[in-house]
Parts: structure tokens; C-alpha cells; sequence
């Protein structure tokens, strides 16, 4: 009998106790969790304690249009992780692969909340609110958390370069008149890019940019603290 009573004892200390040390391990100790690294550039700032905090390059400041004619700024964006595109809706390349491939990430991520897709056009004179519309009808995606942006010319290829690190550019000779990035750019809570995806690539989407959206999301759950509260690193299994 107090064999017994001593069993269910141990098993209900290991149910209160082993959860607790494994995040104490987790928070706190030298462990295998992968982290993204932060693309730009970073800063050391000095506190008022003589410690330091490094702060990293964050998506500049950017106010659109979207397929419904709302709004979409930077800082709605901040709070939820999100992947953005750039592209135009008569691409004749690569712009159909991308997008499908995105809708894909979208499909799996369904029940994800705080993650968004964000297409920005590189053609705003011709893609309009109503042409976009039109485009998010016509690939079947889901408004609810992808918005489809148009907007000042000048400001899109300015956040494009100095933002997401991407070119694009009006190109004559081109397909379709334009030349910009294929990638897909994987964007955290805090704005900060955090990995680039060949976005016509389908195992990328599959397996790389899937797993670095899990991990996003993980990296709330397992925080870095003191002296490793900025430490970013990229691990390769």
C-alpha cells in the first residue's frame, strides 16, 4: 500500500516538477534551439548602467494601399510575423510561381494566428485597387491576412532596397517590363527580416520557409535573457 501511495506520489512531482525544469533549461541554459539570424545592420546602445542592448535594422517606416482601398502601414505589421513579395500582376515569369508558392505557406499556416502576406506591386501605375482586387479573386487567396499593396512608385522601390535589401526596377528589355527580387522575405513581430526564400522554389517553401515560421513563433516561447538577450545565430542541422 505505501509502495503504491509512494508511486503516485513520484509520478505527480514528475508532472509538476519535470515541465518546469525543462523551460528552466530551455530559458536559461546552453541548449540546441535554433534561432534565425537578423539581416542589417545592428547597434550597440549603451544604457544608463554602462550595460549595452544591441538594437537591429528594422523595416523603415511605409504606408499603402490595399485590394479592399484600406490602409496597410508598417505598423500594422508589427505584432505578427509575415512574409512579403514583390511582384506585378501581368508578370509573364516569375511572379505566377511566386504567388502560388505563397498561397501554399498561406493554405498550411491557416489556423496560425499573427502571421500575414504582404505582395507589394512593383508596377503601381498600372496595378491599381480594383486590378488587384481582380488578382486576389483570381489566385484565390485569402484577404483576411494577405494583403495585395499598391502605392507611391518611389516609396515602394525605396523600401524595397533600403527595407527588405531587395532590388527591383522598371527594365525595358525585360519580361513584363520589370526586374525585381524572386525572393520571399520572412519579417518578425519586431519588423526585423529575419531570412530570404526562393519564392519559385516549392522545397523551399516546403520545407525551409515552413520550418523558419515554426521557429519564429518558437522563439516567443523559448526568449533569450542577460547576456544572451541579443544573441542570434544560425544553426545547421
Amino acid at each position: 500500500m505505501a509502495s503504491s501511495q509512494f508511486k503516485k506520489f513520484g509520478i505527480l512531482i514528475a508532472i509538476l516538477v519535470l515541465p518546469s525544469l525543462f523551460y528552466l533549461l530551455l530559458y536559461t541554459g546552453e541548449h540546441n534551439f535554433t534561432r534565425l539570424p537578423v539581416y542589417g545592420n545592428k547597434t550597440a546602445v549603451e544604457n544608463p548602467d554602462g550595460s549595452f542592448d544591441t538594437t537591429y535594422h528594422q523595416i523603415p517606416y511605409f504606408e499603402f494601399i490595399n485590394q479592399d482601398g484600406k490602409k496597410v502601414t508598417r505598423d500594422d505589421m508589427l505584432g505578427n510575423v509575415y512574409v512579403a513579395d514583390f511582384f506585378f500582376v501581368t508578370c509573364p515569369t516569375i511572379c505566377p510561381k511566386m504567388t502560388t508558392n505563397m498561397r501554399y505557406v498561406q493554405d498550411k499556416f491557416s489556423d496560425r494566428k499573427e502571421l500575414r502576406f504582404l505582395s507589394i506591386t512593383v508596377n503601381p501605375e498600372a496595378d491599381s485597387v480594383p486590378v488587384l482586387k481582380e488578382y486576389a479573386k483570381k489566385v484565390h487567396a485569402n484577404t483576411d491576412n494577405w494583403d495585395f499593396v499598391t502605392g507611391d512608385k518611389d516609396e515602394i522601390y525605396d523600401i524595397a532596397f533600403n527595407g527588405f535589401f531587395v532590388n527591383v526596377a522598371k527594365d525595358s528589355i525585360a519580361e513584363g517590363g520589370f526586374l525585381h527580387s524572386q525572393l520571399l522575405i520572412l519579417v518578425d513581430k519586431q519588423g526585423r527580416v529575419r531570412g530570404y526564400f526562393d519564392g519559385t522554389v516549392f522545397s523551399e517553401m516546403k520545407k525551409d520557409l515552413t520550418d523558419a515560421i515554426d521557429i519564429l513563433f518558437r522563439e516567443e516561447a523559448v526568449p533569450l535573457k542577460g547576456s544572451n538577450k541579443n544573441k542570434i545565430e544560425q544553426k545547421k542541422e
